[in-house]
């Protein structure tokens, strides 16, 4: 479970990432270790024995080197985080252990002498014979002379290079294993490597990998948002009091499409109060109710995890768990329909909910009647209240976000002067009722007075 110390601790790390020199030292290691788990799993897709070792050999090898290359750095850039301090104090001490050591030795040892084995291929007839090098004249070098006297100048060259990612053919695999015979002793070193499998990695390094390449993801992903003017901060957390103050938030999604196709992201304000717990969403179709509990689900799921969140200003919650119901669609397979299989997702995220949890329902029971509606709206809310939870619930039903002085009512927001036009700003407002059916008939002159007069002979 995530408490305020904890996610303080992540947003100083992430702060650490945002920095150049801290940035560029994280970087060189991911790509490192990149190409090292490239490698593991090229291993683990071959089928000759001593080309997977091989493989698993030189993965090891980049995996050392990263290691080294981090301790070191993490010592040469100023750093502010408690996190990435202790994991440079950690790293050193690894990197200088005797275990550490002997592996980095003998993967780049046993990479040198394989490397340095020098072989002369005899070939008669369909028969090929294996022999270790002992000076003998090499032919290729003697034919490339003797051509080059033909070579003329912009020429086209047609060397052949064997793809290093290629698995041997039974050939490759015949010669492999004559030279095993030949040398022995550095083919079993590395068979013996080889089984020791993922134990050769500490496992600390490997999770401090996948989070950081998780962070540094998301920084990427949110840079080009950033440089359009968004704004994106770490926010204040309260555990508790339990309030919500977010300026100018958005969709991250959303904008990063809208960004794209060069449209405009329209921010809006989210706030709750110390007492207030439910955000009731009323308002036209295609308003932006659905885009407004999309942002607050993503506030609230980005927060726990220390990053920067999207908006100028955030002070929010430490939500324990994000439980989300959006309509999904149907399967031949699922014999439920579908206000069953809503009530059933409903059930298990009310079950699932504690006083610190965040729930995101989107226009949920509106494949029901009015009444079934109004009806499982308010025994949902009545026990997202009962937990103390915090929840955005978007809904057709304007009766509901008057359920409880604990819910808020806000509303989708239409131009005053063309109310068929979305402005997708979402505002505190009572729920007034309005479809707005009617200004759209008025619109397209389908109104029964409209309608009568076309009519009229």
């Amino acid at each position: 479970m995530s408490d305020v110390g904890t996610l303080g601790y992540r947003q100083e790390v992430c702060r650490d990432l945002e920095t150049p020199p801290v940035r560029a030292v994280v970087d060189a290691f991911a790509t490192s270790m990149n190409t090292m788990h490239t490698k593991l799993a090229r291993a683990e897709r071959l089928s000759f024995p001593y080309q997977k070792a091989m493989w698993y050999r030189a993965g090891v090898e980049l995996y050392c080197g990263a290691v080294e290359k981090l301790a070191r750095d993490l010592g040469d850039v100023p750093i502010a985080s408690t996190g990435l301090r202790e994991l440079g104090a950690y790293l050193r001490e690894y990197a200088g252990s005797a275990e550490f050591r002997a592996l980095s030795d003998e993967v780049r040892s046993l990479g040198r002498e394989l490397e340095g084995i020098s072989y002369t291929l005899a070939i008669h007839a369909s028969r090929i014979a294996v022999h270790l090098y002992e000076g003998e004249v090499d032919y290729s070098t003697e034919v490339a002379a003797t051509f080059e006297r033909f070579r003329q100048a912009g020429s086209k060259t047609y060397d052949f290079r064997i793809h290093e990612l290629a698995e041997l053919n039974h050939v490759e695999e015949a010669i492999f294993e004559q030279l095993v015979q030949l040398r022995p002793e550095p083919f079993a070193r590395l068979r013996v490597l080889a089984s020791r499998g993922a134990a050769a990695f500490e496992p600390a390094v490997l999770q401090f990998e996948r989070e950081v390449q998780f962070y540094l993801a998301y920084l990427d992903l949110v840079a080009p948002l950033r440089a359009g003017g968004l704004g994106f901060c770490y926010p204040s957390l309260d555990q508790p009091p339990r309030q919500i103050d977010v300026l100018d938030s958005f969709d991250v999604v959303l904008a990063l499409e809208l960004q794209r196709t060069k449209g405009s992201v329209v921010t809006n304000d989210l706030r709750l109060s110390d007492g207030e717990r439910i955000f009731v969403v009323t308002g036209p179709n295609q308003g932006g109710k659905t885009t407004y509990a999309r942002t607050l689900g993503q506030l609230g799921y980005v927060a726990r995890l220390g990053l920067p969140v999207p908006g100028r200003r955030a002070r929010l919650p430490v939500c324990d768990r994000v439980f989300t119901l959006f309509e999904r669609g149907e399967h031949p397979e699922d014999l439920r329909g579908k206000l069953e299989e809503e009530l059933t997702r409903a059930r298990a995220m009310l079950d699932g909910a504690s006083g610190r949890s965040l729930l995101v329902f989107n226009e949920s029971f509106s494949s029901t009647s009015l009444r079934d509606a109004t009806a499982l709206g308010r025994r949902v809310l009545d026990e997202i209240l009962a937990r103390g939870a915090i929840a955005v619930y978007v809904t057709f039903v304007d009766e509901l976000s008057r359920r409880d002085p604990a819910i808020v009512s806000v509303v989708s927001t239409v131009l005053p002067e063309d109310p068929t036009r979305r402005t997708f700003r979402v505002v505190r407002a009572r729920a007034d009722g309005r479809a707005f059916a009617t200004a759209l008939a008025q619109k397209y002159g389908l109104t029964y007075e409209q309608v009568r007069r076309s009519c009229a002979p």
